[in-house]
C-alpha cells in the first residue's frame, strides 16, 4: 500500500528520498563498455545472446525487415503514428534557433553560427515494453535540426526481430540506420563504434539504470542529452478532483518500472485516503500489476499539505519531478509558480499519457530532480554553436591597447603582445 505522509510531521529527508544507483551497476557497466571497445561486434553478438536470448546473424535491420514490419501493423495505428508525428513536428519546429551577425561598429563583425551535430545516436528502450513513441520523440527533433546521420539502437526480441510497431515508427520518422542492440553495450557501440555500428557524436534517449550509467561513463567521449533515472509522476490535486482519475494517472507511470515513482501532493487528508483506496482497487486490474504494485509499495507516496495548496506547489518544486500534473481548477493561475518540472500537464483533463504519445511536447525528460537545471529533449540537443569574430586593421588598432592592458592584468605577456605587434614600428 502507498505511504501517506503529513508534511511537517516527518523529516524532509524521508519525504524527498530517491533511489540511488548501486556501485554494482557501475562496475557491470564499466566491464561491458571495456569489452565492446576491445571486441566490437563480437561482444555485441555475445551480449545479445546473453541478455536478449537472441542469436543474430546481422546487427543491422534491413530495409526489407522494416517494410515487412510496416505491413504487419494495423492501418489504424499507422494513421495514429502519423498524426502524433505531425504534432511532435509542429511543436519542435518552433524551437529552431537561427544564426546571427552583429555589425554595428565600423570594421567589426561578430556573430554565431548554429550547426547541426553530424552524427547522432538514438537509444530506444525495449525489454518489458515497446516504445514507438520514443522513436518519434528522439528522431523528429534531430531531423528538424538537420543532423546528417541518425543511427538508432534498440534491443531485439528472442526471435531476433525488432517489434513491428517500433519499425513502423522508424519508417514514418525516416531514420537512416537501425541496429538490434540494447543496454549498456549499445551505448558503448554508439560512443566508440564497432565494425557495424558507426561512432556517433551524441547519444540521446531514455533507458534503464544500465543505459543511464553507460551514458554517464561515456560522456566526454561523446555528448549525451541527460542521465535519466526511473520514470516519475507527481500530481498536485485538491479535494475537488476525482480520486479514480488521479490514481489512474499515478499508475500510468508506476507500470513502467518497479523503480518508477508516483507521488501525489494534496491539501486534503480525506482525498489522500480516497486515492490510496483507488490505487488498491485499480492495481489488480492492470496487465502490468506486478510492476505497478512494486512501484507503488516501494517508491509511491502521498504527501498531505493540509489545507495549503500553495505549500503543495512548494513541495512539488522541491521534488522537481519529470512529469507534473496540476489537477486543479484554473491551472494557469499556478503555472508561474512552478519552477522545477520536466513537463507540466494543466488541469483535470490532461493525463500525462497525452504527453507520452500524442500532444507534441517531448517525452524524454529530466528525472531524479534534475529538472532543477535541465530541460526536455529538444531541437537544441541536436545542434551546436560556433562563434566568429572579424576586426579590420583600423578596428583592431582602436582597441589594441585595451586588450593588451587586460592581458597584462592576467600576467599573459604573449597575449598582450599579439594585440599590439601589428602596430609596432619596424
Amino acid at each position: 500500500m502507498i505511504k501517506i505522509y503529513n508534511y511537517g510531521e516527518v523529516s524532509n529527508s524521508e519525504i524527498f528520498a530517491r533511489e540511488n544507483i548501486s556501485a554494482n551497476v557501475r562496475d557491470i557497466v564499466s566491464e561491458i563498455i571495456s569489452n565492446v571497445r576491445k571486441n566490437g561486434d563480437k561482444a555485441l553478438f555475445e551480449y545479445c545472446l546473453k541478455f536478449d536470448k537472441a542469436e543474430l546473424s546481422s546487427l543491422e535491420v534491413s530495409g526489407e525487415e522494416i517494410d515487412e514490419a510496416f505491413s504487419l501493423v494495423e492501418p489504424e495505428f499507422i494513421e495514429i503514428l502519423k498524426e502524433a508525428a505531425e504534432n511532435i513536428r509542429e511543436f519542435h519546429k518552433r524551437q529552431v534557433r537561427t544564426s546571427f551577425i552583429i555589425n554595428e561598429n565600423p570594421g567589426v563583425v561578430i556573430g554565431q553560427k548554429v550547426i547541426p551535430i553530424e552524427k547522432v545516436g538514438l537509444y530506444v528502450p525495449g525489454g518489458t515494453a515497446a516504445y514507438p513513441s520514443t522513436v518519434l520523440m528522439d528522431s523528429i527533433p534531430a531531423k528538424i535540426a538537420g543532423c546528417s546521420q541518425i543511427v538508432m539502437v534498440t534491443p531485439p526480441g528472442k526471435d531476433g526481430k525488432v517489434n513491428p510497431v517500433i519499425l513502423a515508427a522508424v519508417k514514418i520518422a525516416g531514420i537512416d540506420r537501425i541496429f538490434k542492440v540494447g543496454g549498456a553495450q549499445a551505448v558503448a557501440a554508439l560512443a566508440y563504434g564497432t565494425e557495424s555500428i558507426p561512432k556517433t557524436d551524441k547519444i540521446v534517449g531514455p533507458g534503464n539504470a544500465f543505459v543511464a550509467e553507460a551514458k554517464k561513463q561515456v560522456f566526454g567521449t561523446v555528448s549525451i542529452d541527460m542521465i535519466a533515472g526511473p520514470s516519475e509522476i507527481l500530481v498536485v490535486a485538491d479535494s475537488t478532483c476525482e480520486a479514480k482519475f488521479v490514481a489512474a494517472d499515478m499508475l500510468s507511470q508506476a507500470e513502467h518500472d518497479k523503480l518508477a515513482s508516483a507521488v501525489l501532493v494534496t491539501d486534503s487528508k480525506d482525498f489522500a485516503n480516497k486515492v490510496s483506496d483507488e490505487l488498491e482497487k485499480q492495481i489488480p486490474l492492470l496487465e502490468r500489476a506486478e510492476i505497478a504494485r512494486a512501484s507503488i509499495d516501494k517508491n509511491g507516496k502521498i504527501i498531505v499539505a493540509e489545507n495549503n495548496l500553495s505549500l503543495a506547489i512548494d513541495i512539488a518544486n522541491e521534488i522537481a519531478p519529470e512529469h507534473l500534473e496540476l489537477c486543479v481548477d484554473n491551472p494557469f493561475d499556478y503555472l508561474d509558480k512552478i519552477k522545477h518540472a520536466g513537463s507540466i500537464f494543466m488541469g483535470k483533463n490532461c493525463p500525462e499519457a497525452l504527453g507520452d504519445y500524442f500532444a507534441g511536447p517531448n517525452h524524454t525528460l529530466p528525472t531524479s530532480g534534475t529538472a532543477r537545471f535541465s530541460s526536455p529533449l529538444s531541437v537544441d540537443d541536436f545542434v551546436k554553436k560556433s562563434q566568429f569574430t572579424y576586426y579590420s586593421a583600423d578596428a583592431l588598432k582602436a582597441v589594441s591597447q585595451k586588450v593588451s592592458y587586460f592581458a597584462k592584468k592576467e600576467g599573459l605577456g604573449a597575449h598582450a603582445k599579439s594585440a599590439t605587434v601589428r602596430f609596432e614600428k619596424e
